[in-house]
């Protein structure tokens, strides 16, 4: 999946520049254990690490599968307001954004190839993608705690 980090007058060069399959640096990338904290109890996710632009860049683009217990996170720093689109992905996701405070600030629903803008809703440190429907599955809401292993 491909990420924009929303500043207005970046957004036009950002949408024209769409990697291909063989250019997405997005195999084989370190991950690290999240936990999200609900209602339901403490559910942990190994998250491929989108580390660099060119990472984020292209996120989950491309992937045709993923285990229900894998997903990716895209950290940013400093913190921001951020909005993705799901061009080039095919996998159904969910969107989790996560404030500095390690608490759930919004959660997305990307559609495969869809180029409409999902927004955070507010300042975001990182965003957690995960197969569409984990969310809603284990109870996760606004405000929930995100437990971050070693990056």
């Amino acid at each position: 999946m491909r990420s924009l980090t929303l500043f207005l007058p970046g957004l036009v060069a950002l949408a024209l520049a769409t990697p291909a399959a063989a250019d997405c640096p997005n195999i084989g990338l370190t991950r690290a254990p999240v936990t999200l904290v609900t209602k339901s109890g403490s559910h942990t996710y190994q998250l491929e690490q989108a580390l660099s632009p060119e990472n984020q860049e292209c996120g989950l683009m491309f992937r045709a599968e993923m285990p229900r217990n894998v997903g990716m996170v895209f950290p940013f720093s400093p913190p921001r307001d951020a909005a993705f689109w799901m061009r080039n992905t095919i996998l159904p996701l969910d969107l989790i954004f996560v404030g500095p405070n390690n608490r759930v600030v919004s959660i997305g629903h990307g559609k495969p190839y869809s180029e409409a803008l999902i927004p955070s809703g507010g300042i975001t440190a990182s965003v957690i993608e995960l197969n569409a429907g984990e969310a809603a599955r284990i109870g996760l809401k606004k405000g929930d705690r995100v437990k971050f292993g070693k990056r």
